[in-house]
């Protein structure tokens, strides 16, 4: 049965940089990770006021100052993503200045009367990435006991009080983290963000196994018998992980920057693994997003294109002369434009539906095309999706479809209670057989309409001609 947590002890283990200060910005903590990051001791710094210990002047002060007095004022968690502030070498390294950039989030602790008595600060020097970014786009310190300025000490009434303190630092971290202990991984302590990644499951006092199951098979209780028995950190960049956050619920799928630090006594021996990460998934599921975009991107390029070529074809045919030919392609190409713009408005503003149906269709000719139903007009959101279907049926068309000869297309819809009812039926075109894969219009389509759109969707390949059905529900804007 192990004693009390020491929170002190915790707080210095952290291997990333935190510290503290009271409500005059002075240093009241600050941990082994910082120290290191800033190359200054304890004693150099202590119960200085941050801008002493740390001068500048112009933009970068007032940028930290007004995030730091935000945080103190109004309570609130202050970030500062990136911040370039130039730190002084100590004297023995060279002296003079060094510009460095950083990241940082200000996190109010609460006195006892709910006023913010610290501002506690988790920061990242991250110089290099920043300029990788810019190329490529154009023994141990004094105990924590020691560590703690005179302000803590004066405040606190006897140790139970200044552990108090960190625990409250600890738990309110913007950072998970966690501390298991033994070879079954038992966890003795996790704050609130950890206990949010899980789905807020009552995990202390359990081995991992019994805590989080479904995380054994996915190799992570490895990764922490292997920390045990070397006494050397694992780092995990975008590491994914399959979690059952609430129960009876599908596991959910998160990425994660994590270290699990092994936690070495003063005998030499490993007791146990500090966890402490940060869930990324929105960040990776951004830049999977971003990268799909560039796809359909370079997608929709190539199917205007085609557009082009379909239209231009149509055109030639029908055209008397080459004057003719020239007005009737010119005013196409200029209705398909026309598109374009209606579209981009859209994500903002939201458009007409048969607004949209008119610019999207009109440059394969009137007299081809019926519209029949009510004139709708469609959230923002919707309007870019339907949008983009209508683009890619349409494109369909010209290539393969009735389209793309003497054929004619009707387009009709019905407005339902809680959603919009459309059949897009092409006849008169050439034979019409079932593709033998999908390619990505089709991908496009579909996607489109049951995951943006959250709809269902019908494709019916007649030898006649193409029949689309579909049903979509109205969303805000």
């Amino acid at each position: 049965m192990s004693g009390p947590i020491d929170f002190q002890n915790v707080f210095d283990r952290i291997p990333t940089p935190y510290m503290m200060l009271d409500r005059d910005l002075r240093y009241a903590a600050a941990n082994r990770a910082y120290l290191a990051a800033l190359e200054r001791s304890w004693e150099e710094i202590a119960g200085r006021y941050i801008f002493d210990a740390f001068p500048s002047e112009g933009e970068s002060r007032r940028v930290v100052e007004d995030s730091l007095l935000r945080c103190r004022d109004t309570g609130q968690v202050d970030m500062i993503p990136l911040i370039e502030y130039a730190i002084q070498r100590p004297a023995h390294l060279g002296g003079g200045f060094e510009a460095r950039i950083w990241s940082a989030t200000h996190t109010p602790i609460a006195g006892e009367r709910g006023e913010t008595a610290y501002i506690l600060q988790h920061t990242q020097d991250v110089t290099e990435i920043q300029r990788l970014k810019d190329v490529a786009f154009g023994g141990r310190a004094p105990a924590a006991a020691a560590m703690l300025g005179d302000d803590i000490l004066q405040r606190a009434e006897a140790v139970q009080a200044q552990s108090l303190q960190l625990r409250q630092l600890f738990m309110q971290a913007p950072s998970f983290m966690a501390v298991l202990r033994g070879p079954d991984h038992v966890f003795e302590l996790v704050n609130n963000a950890y206990l949010q990644l899980i789905g807020h499951r009552d995990v202390v006092g359990r081995p991992i196994r019994e805590a989080l199951p479904e995380v054994i098979e996915q190799g992570f209780s490895d990764l922490l018998d292997k920390v045990l028995a070397t006494a050397e950190a694992f780092v995990g960049r975008q590491v994914r992980v399959a979690l059952q956050r609430a129960p009876d619920t599908p596991l959910e799928e998160r990425y994660l920057d994590f270290i699990y630090q092994p936690i070495i006594e003063p005998d030499g021996s490993v007791s146990g693994v500090f966890v402490e990460g940060f869930d990324i998934t929105d960040q990776v599921q951004a830049q999977d997003q971003q990268r799909l975009l560039l796809d359909e991107l370079n997608h929709r390029v190539k199917n205007t294109l085609a557009t082009v070529q379909a239209i231009s074809q149509q055109t030639l045919r029908g055209a008397a002369d080459p004057a003719a030919f020239a007005k009737a392609f010119e005013a196409r190409l200029l209705a398909l434009s026309q598109t374009h713009n209606a579209l981009t408005d859209g994500v903002w503003s939201g458009a007409g539906l048969r607004h949209i149906l008119d610019l999207e269709l009109q440059p394969y000719g009137p007299e081809r095309v019926t519209l029949d139903g009510p004139d709708v007009h469609l959230p923002a959101r919707m309007a870019l999706s339907l949008g983009m279907v209508f683009h890619e049926l349409a494109t369909n068309a010209a290539k393969y479809g009735a389209l793309s000869k003497n054929g004619r297309l009707s387009v009709s819809w019905r407005q339902e209670e809680e959603g919009l009812a459309f059949t897009w039926r092409e006849t008169g075109g050439p034979a019409v057989f079932a593709p033998t894969r999908r390619g990505f219009g089709s991908r496009l389509i579909e996607r489109s309409v049951a995951s943006e759109l959250r709809g269902r969707i019908e494709l019916d390949y007649r030898p006649e001609g193409l029949v689309c059905a579909f049903w979509v529900p109205m969303t805000g804007p």
